[in-house]
Formats: C-alpha cells, sequence, structure tokens
C-alpha cells in the first residue's frame, strides 16, 4: 500500500537524521535558502552527499520526505493520495524534501502545480538534464539551482581529523590518497573498499540511471562506450573515432550514448577553444570523470598515469568553482600544435592558462610545458599562466611572461 511506503520511508528520514555527517564547504546559506520560497534544486552524482546536504539544511524543521528511488513508490504513484497522506503523516509540514525526482515521470509539472500550492521545496537528483533548457523553462524564476560533487582536497584536509586512518597523515599522503581514490563521502571512511564501492557505483550509474532511463536496446555498446571513456580519461576523442574504435553501429549512436553518459554527471567533454563557434564544435573534445576514484576502480590501464590523475583533479575542481564547459572552461590548441591544459573566460575575455604537470623534474618536460604555455599565451593575448604540480613552487620567467608554479594543495 502507498501509506506503508510513505510511512516506511518517513523512518528511514528519521535514521538518516540521527547519523553524524560531516559538513558540506559550500557557498549557500541553508538558513536564506529555507527562507526563500523558490525551489531549492541539488542536483549531482549519486552518492556524493546530495540528500545528506538537503537533511541537513533541514535538520530541527519539520519537513516531510519522499524518496523516488524506490520502485514501490513510482509503481503506486497518486499525486493526489500522495499529498493527502503527506499531511497525514508528516501533520502541519513546514518544507517538502523529494529525493531523486527525476525517476518520476513528469515530475516538473507536479512540482510546478506544489510550487503555485506554496509548497516549500527542496529537490534532489543525479542528472544534468533537470537544468536543462526545456526544464529551465517550465520552472523559469521557480527554483535556486545548487550542484554538489564529490568532495574537494580542501575539504578532506578540513576533516582529517575525522577520516579513520588519516588523523596524523601528512598533506603529502592525503594529497596523493586523494589522487588516486577521490572524494565520494562514503569511501573517505573505508578506503580498502573503495574500488569495490566505486566499480558497483559506476556499473549503477551506467545501468540503472543510463540504460534503463533510456530504455537503450544495446547496452553492450553503450557498457563498452563508457569503460573506453574511463581509461582515455585527458585524451581528446571525437564521436567518429569512437565509433570506428568500438565498431558502434553509426556515429549518431555514439553521439546519443556520449550525452546519456553525461547526464547523471559522469563523464564532462571539454570542447576545444576556438573563436569561430563552428570549428570549436568540430573538434575533438577532451574527456574527463567526475571522481578521480573511477579510474583506480573501471579503466583498463598497463600502467598508472599520475599526469592525468592529477589533469582530471584539477578539471573536477574547476568545474567545483562554477566554470562551464559550454562558456567559460577549454583546452587549447596552437598553431603549431602545442596543447595547454585549460583556458578559463570570464565573459567574452580569456582570464588564465592553466598547464597541469605531476612534476617538473625532467628538464626536457619543462621546457615542453613552458614553451607551450607561453606559444598559446602569445595566440591567446593573456598573460595570467600557472602550472599545477603535485608539490612544487616558484616562478618561471620565459619570453616575457612570468609564469607562476604551485602545488595542487595551495591551488
Amino acid at each position: 500500500m502507498l501509506k506503508d511506503v510513505i510511512i516506511n520511508q518517513r523512518k528511514e528520514r528519521d535514521i538518516l537524521l540521527s547519523r553524524k555527517y560531516l559538513r558540506r564547504k559550500t557557498k549557500y546559506d541553508a538558513d536564506l535558502l529555507l527562507k526563500s520560497r523558490q525551489i531549492k534544486l541539488i542536483t549531482g552524482p549519486r552518492r556524493a552527499g546530495k540528500s545528506t546536504e538537503a537533511l541537513l539544511m533541514l535538520q530541527g524543521k519539520n519537513f516531510a520526505y519522499l524518496n523516488f528511488d524506490n520502485d514501490q513508490l513510482i509503481h503506486l504513484w497518486d499525486e493526489d493520495g500522495v499529498m493527502i497522506l503527506l499531511q497525514e503523516v508528516y501533520p502541519g509540514y513546514e518544507f517538502l524534501l523529494l529525493d531523486e525526482i527525476q525517476n518520476l515521470d513528469n515530475w516538473h509539472a507536479w512540482v510546478s502545480r506544489l510550487y503555485r500550492l506554496g509548497v516549500n521545496m527542496i529537490i534532489t537528483g543525479s542528472n544534468a538534464r533537470m537544468l536543462s533548457s526545456e526544464i529551465g523553462t517550465m520552472l523559469t524564476g521557480r527554483y535556486l539551482p545548487i550542484e554538489l560533487l564529490p568532495f574537494s582536497l580542501h575539504e578532506v584536509f578540513e576533516w582529517q581529523q575525522d577520516i579513520p586512518g588519516m588523523e596524523n597523515a601528512s598533506k603529502e599522503v592525503l594529497c596523493n590518497d586523494y589522487l588516486h581514490y577521490g572524494g565520494f563521502p562514503e569511501t573517505l571512511e573505508a578506503r580498502p573498499l573503495t574500488e569495490n564501492y566505486l566499480s558497483t557505483l559506476f556499473d549503477a550509474i551506467v545501468w540503472k540511471d543510463v540504460s534503463k532511463r533510456h530504455k537503450v536496446r544495446n547496452t553492450s555498446d553503450l557498457n563498452n562506450l563508457a569503460l573506453y571513456l574511463i581509461s582515455n580519461i585527458c585524451n581528446p576523442l571525437s564521436a567518429n573515432l569512437l565509433t570506428e574504435e568500438l565498431s558502434m553501429s553509426s556515429v549518431a549512436t555514439t553521439r546519443k550514448y556520449m550525452t546519456y553518459l553525461q547526464e547523471p554527471y559522469l563523464f564532462y567533454y571539454l570542447p576545444r577553444y576556438n573563436n569561430k563557434l563552428r570549428l570549436m564544435q568540430k573538434a575533438p573534445q577532451k574527456i574527463y570523470v567526475v571522481d578521480n576514484g573511477f579510474i583506480a576502480a573501471k579503466a583498463f590501464s598497463v600502467s598508472e598515469n599520475l599526469g592525468r590523475l592529477l589533469e582530471n583533479q584539477v578539471f573536477v575542481e574547476l568545474v567545483r568553482r562554477g566554470y562551464d564547459t559550454e562558456k567559460s572552461l577549454f583546452y587549447y590548441r596552437s598553431r603549431n600544435d602545442k596543447e595547454v591544459d585549460f583556458v578559463t573566460r570570464k565573459g567574452p575575455h580569456i582570464e588564465q592558462l592553466i598547464q597541469v604537470c605531476y612534476n617538473l623534474d625532467n628538464e626536457r618536460t619543462l621546457r615542453r610545458e613552458v614553451s607551450a604555455l607561453t606559444e598559446c599565451a602569445g595566440e591567446l593575448h593573456c598573460d595570467n599562466l600557472l602550472i599545477l604540480t603535485m608539490g612544487e613552487e616558484k616562478t618561471i620567467e620565459k619570453d616575457g611572461y612570468q609564469i607562476k608554479v604551485i602545488p595542487i594543495d595551495k591551488f
């Protein structure tokens, strides 16, 4: 019965509220958010802490709770019946928390009706399309977007004393651990189980959030594509190349599957910067994954590439800071085919060029990275140049440019 599901979910809510959590370091003021009648829309990958963040915002408040990551609730769904039962199970509730709302068909229409009725809502979801132009149009002016990614390195430093086995670890050990295993909340307290946990999570995203949701018939091709992407992180790839490499049925299908894998915040595709939009859209895109732990868990690799791990970590940090792969974050390749890892843009102006290199011990590596950075700086007319490393800090002067070199923990 529907009532039993809602009562059981109240018990689930109370158990979750009774647990101890690490507070996120976000830019959002929970009290101000709750005072607003606008819908609080928290998005991000599965298991990144969205539900926990919502629960902590509502702690001590009278709020109702529905978890749509529950097949029974979806199967028994009755809009009018649910509203009656919520008042019965949560009498006089002030707020409504809707968890993983993307699993409910036509959810945005129902949420719009609730908004018009004056219900103060917090919504969580693991699908980037929730903020697409279509959904944005239906909820224009009615929601506040809040994006949560796995924990940052800075948050790991902040919580070091609360992480089992890491209480007395040096900064170097923490940086190396984070580089390899990332920041999904539940992995921090059980590092020996991280690879198994993230392997299962990766599969759940591919099979449940993508394959099942989009009714993908050729699941083998979808899974092969996901595994190929995770094994080629930081490489520039095109749909044409992927179609050929994986013997996919068509380029259109490859593009469609790539979009599907992007929706649940699993993969990101970074475009190559060009003043001409047409040329930018044609160029290969670099592939990144939302957390380095997935690489350890799923990538097929015969050797460890620390440079790529660091580059992926930097990319996710830039996204966490609000840079957008459609408007303000790119990579660049010069006319002589020299590449800079990240170009950040503020409005119409190039803000900074960032190169990532695990270390600069090798003189040849140093020359290559500096040469690429200065050549691209000349073409893009930018003198704000940065090289991020695992541990080095200095300033390099070359060809009239001053290049800052700083370690990842200071970034």
